[in-house]
């Protein structure tokens, strides 16, 4: 079976709201996904394989950086280097469109995700206290210089 990044879809949102329930506390709304589909600095794309979507990740493009709001692998698909994919292919459309850098924030207990965007060449550029509203738990704010 091969693996395929395209841009998100409508079509996907049922998918990606599932990936979404598994995958975060306080996961978006359907609402939320329609809104950044018509967000025009918004860009998403989705990891499939035989026609069901394993993982996905978003941008949010403004002058020249990108800030990535999402990356999300479904955990029946974790360990297969998807989300390492997605983020590769995310971080490349945001060169495309002028980025000079990409940041991104990311929950401290997250040790998969912070290794992940470590190996990927992001750097710990701050902190965000009690960002995240499920828990309290304070973001880490990455940097990846392109």
């Amino acid at each position: 079976m091969e693996l395929t990044i395209r841009e998100m879809k409508r079509k996907d949102l049922d998918q990606i709201l599932e990936i979404e329930k598994l995958c975060f506390p306080l996961p978006w709304s359907r609402e939320s996904f329609l809104s950044e589909l018509k967000n025009p600095l918004a860009r998403y794309i989705v990891a499939e394989e035989s026609f069901v979507l394993q993982g996905y990740a978003g941008i949010w493009l403004i002058f020249d950086e990108g800030h990535i709001t999402n990356v999300a692998v479904h955990p029946r698909a974790r360990g297969r280097r998807i989300g390492e994919l997605l983020l590769v292919n995310i971080v490349t459309l945001a060169g495309a469109h002028g980025a000079t850098a990409v940041t991104l924030e990311v929950r401290p207990s997250n040790h998969a995700a912070l290794s992940l965007y470590r190996r990927m060449g992001f750097e710990e550029k701050g902190l965000r206290r009690g960002y995240y509203l499920d828990n309290g738990e304070d973001a880490l704010v990455m940097v990846k210089k392109l």
